[in-house]
């Protein structure tokens, strides 16, 4: 149970997972560590001081940025697991289509009702919810980010992937897998947001792991999350190049409309490919031999960590600590052992 005080103090440091390495195995990993620039204390909302004082549930809701994408589906599913083990009252928020100005007020409205006890946020834009997280802190109401990081934000931890880590090692190992002389040569990128932080993370990352590789970086290309949309814009980016010798995905589905491209082309011999997240589709990529690998990140120990670090806080006064959720690497063999996110 709580040990009932309504002050906690809390010390913020940089975000968590600061340092990816890539394993023999393929898994990247890195330390724990706290995140967010609060002022060093924070004061609990007496509101829900008084909720946990009468043992009540805690109401913690995860606000992502985009609740239709496929990606959300298994972080609902880690949400509702820790949210039925714990006991905790739990919900997955947010505005379809990805609208800040919709996430935001949608958040606003909660601290103004008082109708939420912890709050993990996820944002489009690293920049889009740092006025929001800080009323929320100063409302009294724990909050983390998790899935992408706000680091010089009031957030209290970060549950999720080093992004830009993640896309340094996805570079990496396009490298190691290419064949021949590439100098000169190609690599196509494409993204479903190409403006949100995390894009801009993780291809900052890519940008570091070609360095000194000869290969020339085309994109990254915003296709949008509409999947034929998608495709089409793949086509047409793809018609216009020559010399490539891979493709990248940054997230599920720009990874999902890519590798259909490749397998439609029946350029799957002449081209490595790489992308992220495991859906059904990309599992089926990567068992073609379409798609060379994709990394998971864990979606739905994101969904569970992110419940479990603010249940812990309120019900046990457990000190936040950011969670790095890691990136596995997913090739053919060892794909009949990894886990389909949606």
């Amino acid at each position: 149970m709580s040990p009932r005080t309504l002050l906690r103090s809390l010390t913020a440091a940089t975000a968590a997972a600061a340092a990816l390495s890539l394993t023999a195995c393929g898994a990247v990993t890195s330390a724990d560590g706290d995140s967010g620039s609060g002022d060093g204390s924070f004061k609990l909302a007496s509101y829900i001081q008084q909720r946990i004082d009468d043992d009540k549930p805690m109401r913690i809701k995860l606000s992502y940025h985009d609740p239709s994408l496929a990606f959300a589906t298994p972080i609902g599913s880690g949400m509702k697991k820790a949210g039925k083990e714990l006991g905790a009252d739990v919900s997955l928020i947010g505005p379809t289509g990805g609208d800040a100005a919709k996430q935001v007020s949608e958040i606003q409205t909660l601290i103004q009702q008082k109708a939420v006890d912890g709050l993990a946020v996820s944002s489009a834009s690293s920049d889009a919810l740092k006025p929001v997280i800080s009323q929320a802190y100063k409302a009294g109401i724990p909050i983390i980010s998790f899935n992408t990081d706000n680091p010089d934000s009031e957030q209290m931890g970060f549950v999720g992937q080093d992004l830009k880590g993640s896309g340094k090692a996805q570079a990496e190992q396009l490298r190691k897998d290419l064949k021949g002389d590439v100098n000169g040569k190609s690599v196509v990128v494409f993204s479903v947001d190409t403006g949100a932080g995390w894009s801009h993370d993780r291809f900052n990352g890519f940008k570091e792991g070609l360095d000194g590789s000869g290969l020339k970086i085309v994109g990254p290309v915003n296709v949008g999350n509409e999947p034929n949309s998608a495709y089409n814009t793949v086509e047409s980016t793809m018609s216009g190049q020559s010399n490539v010798v891979a493709v990248a995905g940054l997230d599920c589905c720009s990874t999902t409309a890519a590798a259909k491209w490749v397998a439609q082309s029946g350029k799957a011999d002449d081209i490595t490919m790489g992308g992220f997240d495991l859906l059904t589709q990309t599992a089926e990529y990567i068992d073609r031999g379409v798609l060379n690998f994709s990394i998971s990140q864990n979606p739905s120990e994101q969904g569970y960590q992110a419940v479990k670090v603010l249940n812990d806080f309120l019900t046990k006064g457990t000190e936040i600590k950011s969670v790095d959720t890691g990136a596995q690497f997913v090739t053919r063999d060892n794909l009949a052992d990894a886990t389909v996110e949606d």
